[in-house]
């Protein structure tokens, strides 16, 4: 009965992985050409609406593939976090200076802040969609969402409200920073306009888009303070999980630390210092963005619609509020403070 009970984990852990492989195949593929190509729509969010289109053919093949699904959402998700660290070195966030440092954690800090009051204490949203929309307009966009989502536990259709309403705000602001730019309206400079975009927008995608819009300072400005949202990601990772293991007035969770943001951040030191064959460091970024592909897929393979419904629109109240905070507030820092 043993063996019989490992092959049949074998087959669904196989049977999974092939099914979130084959989306994230798909899904690259499809960023490289026509409508996704060029609205710079990364293969990231294609997989988890891809897996929320076939979430009904998951259902009924549940049994077949659960066991690969879950490893698709826990480990590999973590496999591609920890790997994620190779697009950062410290001499890029350093190029900054400390003003670039500074706004950058005071943007992490006020938008998580807010967003999380906003979201619980306001609209009576969900604590964990709350915290993984706060996160999500803070740091790094879906990255960020996945990374929250391991380290606090929540249910999968939470991740996939908050990626869905990230992806909105993030091409609404992927259009309309390098519009409002041309119509003059922002009295920035093009440096200014690389640290406004890499302070407020959501997506290293979106960045990328409305940084190359503009100019290739800007686009190189706003990627690197990109970063340091990004890097951000790993005392985020280990503060929330406690904060929620002490919260008041609900049932306590236990104490769960995400190692892997240690990993993350021991792998950003390591390419810091330590010089990597320009190929290598390229197959460890694209088995990283695999990862990530294949557990977006696997959780939007797990969507449950009625719950969506339920939540979606207090989630899209939240993510325009927090949309509005970092566009004018990301204004206000940039215009004083670079």
């Amino acid at each position: 009965m043993r063996i019989l009970a490992t092959l049949q984990n074998l087959k669904s852990l196989i049977f999974g992985l092939v099914f979130t492989g084959v989306i994230s195949v798909l899904s690259l593929f499809l960023a490289q050409s026509g409508f996704f190509s060029r609205f710079h729509i990364p293969a990231l969010i294609i997989g988890i609406i891809l897996g929320v289109i076939l979430s009904p053919l998951y259902a009924k093949v549940k049994s077949l593939s659960q066991k690969g699904i879950d490893f698709s959402a826990k480990k590999l998700l973590r496999l591609g976090i920890i790997l994620y660290g190779f697009h950062i070195t410290l001499e890029h966030i350093f190029s900054v200076g400390l003003s670039g440092i500074v706004l950058g954690i005071v943007v992490v800090s006020v938008v998580l802040l807010s967003g999380y009051i906003i979201g619980v204490k306001c609209l009576r949203l969900d604590k964990d969609i709350a915290i993984l929309i706060s996160g999500g307009s803070a740091i790094c966009g879906a990255a960020a969402i996945l990374a929250l989502e391991s380290s606090i536990r929540s249910q999968p259709y939470k991740g996939v409200i908050a990626v869905g309403v990230i992806v909105i705000f993030g091409l609404l602001g992927m259009f309309l920073y390098p519009a409002v730019y041309a119509l003059g309206v922002i009295p920035l400079n093009h440096t200014q306009e690389g640290y406004y975009i890499g302070l407020s927008l959501h997506e290293l995608a979106n960045v990328v888009g409305a940084g190359g819009a503009i100019s290739q300072e800007t686009q190189e400005v706003a990627l690197i303070v990109k970063m340091i949202r990004v890097l951000l990601l790993v005392p985020v990772l280990l503060l929330v999980p406690y904060m929620f293991s002490v919260s008041k007035g609900e049932h306590k969770r236990n104490l769960h630390i995400p190692y892997f943001a240690l990993w993350f951040l021991g792998v950003v030191v390591f390419h810091s210092f330590v010089p990597l064959d320009e190929f290598i460091v390229k197959a460890l970024r694209f088995i990283s963005e695999v990862c990530l592909i294949m557990a977006m897929s696997a959780i939007g393979l797990q969507i449950d619609f009625k719950k969506f419904a339920e939540s979606g629109g207090r989630a899209f109240t939240l993510g325009l509020i927090l949309f509005v905070i970092l566009y004018a507030g990301g204004f206000l820092l940039v215009k004083f403070f670079v």
